[in-house]
């Protein structure tokens, strides 16, 4: 059992993962026996991740790299696959998101959202599926959303990214599963990580933030997730362990999309 969740000999490639839910997948999969590689857009920022991986005890290879470009892409892959070995594993994690009303949204902004979060995992994915199909196996893994189900107000550009990202990874499982490519997604819930913090600081008056209070309430765990509820998800979707496991989103979300919610007393 323990030999199907091994990535021992393994590289993976894990996008924008210096810190929160990105390095928290990486630590797993290292953990699991994978060589990571991440890549950040600044410098400062593959230096801060470069910290981290250390203090974990995890030798990562840091590159800068606009995952938007697909030339700085396809660079970044080659000298992947010319100094440390071909990416077994894809884990397309960097994102953003512009919380902003749809009709004070700028053509600009969504445009960004899009390209950050569903265009990149595409050219990332197109740079790594070659030399997946020349190994005769590979695991892509997008990191979907709960907005890739449904909607929310000022969240536009960033359910439109992550609706499509679902549709993405059922299209490469479609077009390149008989290659042995297994390409699927994981949709976290609300995680606790430092860019949700603000929005679950203690008020003034010693209340919970009202927003707190709302995903606490949609929540049948009745917790925020952190990143390492993720870990476990991803070293199974990295692994052989789900080698007839293709095209399918995990939503990683305390049982928020499977309810209602409370009737109001």
């Amino acid at each position: 059992m323990n030999n199907m969740f091994s990535l021992d000999g393994k590289i993976a490639l894990v996008t924008g993962a210096a810190y929160g839910i990105g390095l928290a997948i990486a630590k797993a999969l290292a953990g699991a026996g994978a060589k990571i590689v991440f890549n950040c857009s600044r410098q400062e920022t593959v230096d801060r991740g470069l910290k981290a991986y250390k203090e974990l005890g995890i030798d990562a290879k840091g590159y800068v790299c606009d995952v938007t470009d697909e030339e700085s892409v396809k660079n970044m892959i080659a000298d992947i696959e010319s100094n440390i070995g071909v990416i077994d594993i894809l884990v397309n994690n960097a994102g953003i998101i512009k919380r902003i009303p749809m009709h004070e949204t700028s053509v600009e902004d969504f445009r960004r959202v899009v390209d950050v979060d569903l265009v990149a995992p595409y050219i990332c994915a197109k740079a790594v599926i070659p030399g997946m199909i020349k190994k005769g196996h590979g695991k892509i893994i997008n990191i979907c959303s709960m907005m890739s189900e449904l909607g929310r107000e000022t969240v536009s550009a960033y359910a439109a990214a992550k609706g499509g990202l679902k549709m993405l990874t059922k299209n490469i499982c479609s077009e390149y599963g008989e290659y042995n490519i297994q390409c699927n997604g994981i949709g976290p819930g609300y995680i606790a990580t430092e860019q949700t913090a603000p929005l679950r600081e203690i008020q003034p008056d010693g209340s919970r933030h009202p927003f707190d209070r709302f995903i606490i309430s949609k929540t049948p765990a009745g917790r925020w997730g952190t990143p390492e509820d993720l870990e476990g998800p991803a070293v199974f979707l990295a692994s052989d362990a789900s080698n007839f496991v293709n095209g399918q989103i995990l939503y990683v979300d305390g049982g928020i999309l499977a309810y209602i919610g409370k009737q109001p007393k």
